[in-house]
């Protein structure tokens, strides 16, 4: 048995980062979704509440497989979409289409990454805060 093992990210972990997202959502007068993967891109927890805007459910979890696949914040990537930019034809060489817009973060433990959380609902820079509040929370 290894000792180096890293707990994964658990439903425990997920409904924690939901709810740390959407308090800080709450906070600021802000309908969220939110969605919380496993390192596997497996679905973990989905809160859309009935007043978000029905496509927010579908980007936070676009955001957050992106964060996942990337293992970086969405909010860092959206300079790289651009024409001429570093990942500009990315998104037609996965078998998913990836949105590069702020409010996915990736989750790591003792260095490793274990999930990702993507919020849809607000403002760019909102969502990305919300999700980094939510990490932040979960740590």
């Amino acid at each position: 048995m290894s000792t180096n093992a890293i707990a994964p990210l658990t439903i425990h972990d997920a409904e924690r980062l939901v709810a740390e997202a959407r308090r800080a959502a709450e906070d600021a007068g802000v309908t969220v979704s939110v969605t919380v993967l496993d390192a596997g891109g497996h679905l973990l927890a989905f809160r859309r509440d009935d007043r978000a805007v029905l496509i927010s459910g579908e980007t936070s979890t676009r955001k957050a497989y992106t964060a996942l696949q990337l293992n970086t914040p969405t909010a860092y990537l959206v300079d790289a979409v651009q024409p001429g930019g570093l990942f500009h034809t990315l998104p037609t060489a996965l078998d998913r289409p990836l949105l590069f817009i702020a409010g996915g973060v990736p989750v790591h433990r003792d260095g490793r990454l274990i999930g990702a959380i993507g919020v849809g609902g607000g403002t760019p820079e909102q969502d990305h805060g919300f999700a980094l509040a939510a990490v932040e929370g979960l740590a």
